[in-house]
Parts: C-alpha cells; sequence; structure tokens
C-alpha cells in the first residue's frame, strides 16, 4: 500500500511491531507497537483520515471506541468481524443465501462426533479466530476426534470435507458511497495450506462461473458492508461454486494485480477507503502468473538477482525484505504473456533460482 500510496501523494503512516519490519523498510513514517494495544491504535487514528489494515488480528472492541469517537476506520468493525471469526463468517453468509460447505459449530467431542457421523468422515476443524495460511485448521478421521488433543479453546468451527476441483478466488473492492469493482477470477494453488501460485484468470472457467463467483463476491461485499479490498475464496465442486474463507483486505493472491491489471489491489484499496473513484481492474495480457517464494536455500535471496534477472528478463520480483526462515513467505514473483504454461515454467524457474538451486 506504501508504494501504491506514493503515486497518489497519500501519505501512509503504519504501526508496525518491529522497527525493521518489511513495512517499516518502505514507511518512513512508522510507529513501534502491536494491533492488540488500544492505546497505539487510538494514536494511530488521532492524525488519520481512515484506519485500515493488512490483516484482520485487531480488536474489534477498540474498533468500535474509535468509530464511536469519530475516527473513520474501514473496513468497520460489523464487516471486519466476519474476517475475524470463521463462526460468524459462516452465520453471516448463511444469511446472505452464499453457497458454504455443510457446518457446525461444536462445543464439544460429541459434538465433534455426531457431526462427522452425519456429513461423513473424514472432516474438517477450525479454530474460529486467529488461523491463517493453514494454521488452525485440521482434518479429522473419527479416530482423531474420539482422542481429541487439540489445543483449541472451545467452540470449534466444523465443515464438510469439500470433494473440489481447484481453489478459486474473486477479489472485489467497494468504497462507502457503495461503487465496486472485481477483477478477473483467480486459481490458487496451495502448497501444504500455504497459497504456492495463482492463475488469472482462472483457466477453463467457463463465463457463466466467472459471473458467479464475481456475483457472490458483490453479494458478500453489499451484505457485510465491506470497505476496502474483499478477497472470498472459493472451492469449485463439479461445476458449482461454494465458499470457504474471507479476507477484508490486499490478498496474498491479489498480488497478481501488482503486474497483471490496470489498477493493484493495493491502489484499489487506498482508493476505495478513502471514497476515491475506482479505478479499472482490465488484464494487461491474457495470462498473468504469480508464484510466491516459500522460504529460500539462500541468506539472502537478492544474491541470485544477477543469475535471475539475465535469465528472466521479463519476470517481476517482489522480496518483502523478511529474514529467511523455511516455509516463510519471502516474496513473489510476476509474468504475464500469452502462453499460461509457458508463464508458469518461468515463475516455478525463477523461483528455484531464488531459492538456489545450482542449475
Amino acid at each position: 500500500m506504501a508504494q501504491a500510496a506514493v503515486g497518489l501523494q497519500v501519505h501512509v503512516t503504519a504501526l508496525v511491531e518491529s522497527a525493521t519490519s518489511s513495512t517499516a523498510q518502505v514507511v518512513p513514517d512508522s510507529v513501534v507497537g502491536v494491533a492488540s494495544d488500544a492505546d497505539a491504535l487510538r494514536g494511530l487514528a488521532e492524525n488519520a483520515d481512515v484506519l485500515t489494515f493488512e490483516h484482520e488480528h485487531v480488536s474489534n472492541e477498540v474498533l468500535r471506541d474509535l468509530r464511536a469517537a469519530g475516527h473513520a476506520v474501514e473496513p468497520g468493525p460489523d464487516a471486519l468481524i466476519a474476517a475475524q471469526d470463521k463462526i460468524v463468517m459462516r452465520r453471516r453468509l448463511g444469511e446472505l443465501g452464499v453457497p458454504c460447505p455443510r457446518w457446525r459449530e461444536a462445543a464439544e467431542v460429541a459434538d465433534v462426533l455426531a457431526f462427522g457421523d452425519e456429513t461423513g468422515w473424514p472432516i474438517i476443524a477450525k479454530t474460529p479466530r486467529g488461523g491463517y495460511d493453514g494454521k488452525g485448521v485440521r482434518v479429522l478421521s473419527r479416530e482423531d476426534a474420539e482422542r481429541w488433543d487439540l489445543d483449541w479453546s472451545w467452540p470449534v468451527l466444523l465443515e464438510e470435507k469439500v470433494p473440489f476441483t481447484r481453489e478459486l478466488a474473486v477479489l472485489v473492492a467497494r468504497r462507502p458511497s457503495g461503487e465496486i469493482r472485481s477483477w478477473p477470477v483467480l486459481q490458487t494453488i496451495q502448497r501444504d495450506g500455504v497459497c504456492a501460485e495463482v492463475l488469472s484468470p482462472a483457466p477453463g472457467l467457463s463465463p457463466t462461473a466467472a459471473r458467479q463467483a464475481e456475483g457472490v463476491g458483490r453479494l458478500v461485499a453489499e451484505g457485510l458492508g465491506v470497505t476496502g479490498v474483499l478477497a472470498v475464496e472459493m472451492f469449485e465442486v463439479d461445476g458449482d461454486l461454494v465458499v470457504n474463507e474471507l479476507a477484508m483486505r490486499p490478498h496474498n493472491s491479489g498480488h497478481v494485480t501488482i503486474d497483471g491489471h490496470t489498477t493493484s489491489q493495493f491502489e484499489q484499496h487506498l482508493r476505495a477507503v478513502l471514497d476515491l473513484p475506482l479505478g479499472a481492474t482490465d488484464q494487461r495480457e491474457p495470462f498473468a502468473v504469480m508464484a510466491n517464494l516459500l522460504g529460500s536455500g539462500l541468506a539472502d535471496p537478492t544474491s541470485a538477482y544477477p543469475r535471475l534477472l539475465a535469465e528472466l528478463p521479463h519476470v517481476k520480483v517482489h522480496l518483502y525484505g523478511k529474514e529467511v526462515r523455511p516455509g516463510r513467505k519471502l516474496g513473489h514473483v510476476t509474468v504475464v504473456g500469452t502462453d499460461l504454461d509457458a508463464l508458469r515454467r518461468d515463475a516455478a524457474r525463477a523461483i528455484a533460482i531464488l531459492d538456489g538451486d545450482p542449475r
């Protein structure tokens, strides 16, 4: 968002957990603190036109207090709670008539066993709050449920295990005055519960299914009163769509929009929360592919630049300035063009070089 803000001459102040964090490296006006610190949030909002987020782990109660005190908070707490609490999300989506997996709130192991026996084993168990990138999600057999050893607090969200053929995501942006724009529907490819690759647009998706997905995104954005970027993650099941998760912020799947589309999700989020007219979301080339760098065998992935940039000059590299750790999302690459298979090969090759592949 800071990079997008430069061109719009929007001044960004950020609350960061460390003076060396990724955000602090690019936002000179950063304040060290944590999102759970009510005083830090009040101080941030005091001199801001609008307070917005890049993750959902913020006290909803504090956000309500800030709004009551006259501060603009976008998205608002009534919308954000549906991304913070998966049980609230399922209830809200049900009220809107959005297709979802069968689910139940469990207060004890007996509820888990009853749900699995009803829907069929295995089932999915999720912590309602705090989970992301596959964390807080377990696939349970009946035997797993009987010897329940998860260190989770009740209640737990239970969902049927959906036999999906692929995962899709639709990103929409909405401003307070009601204008909505969406990007082409994306296909996301996960590895070990973490997004590894994004294809835009989702290949082979019928126009009818694409319209349905975009319609679901708009329905959720309007029904929940979302402001800013909303990512709706979906399963495609025999041509039908069911909603898996929501994120009310710029989303990893939408990083492809930086190089692949007329307006990136980051610029669009700023426009939306400031209630400015939204930008066009056209795709610049027939296809765009993004691949995430998840950990690296190199102590410093930038040391691969001479080789990578010479071999693949058409690939765009975005590293986040994070310390290298196994499996950590360190950055991504994007490549656009007309041959989807070739783009995927180039993106995979770029990631391999950043990972230290000697070939």
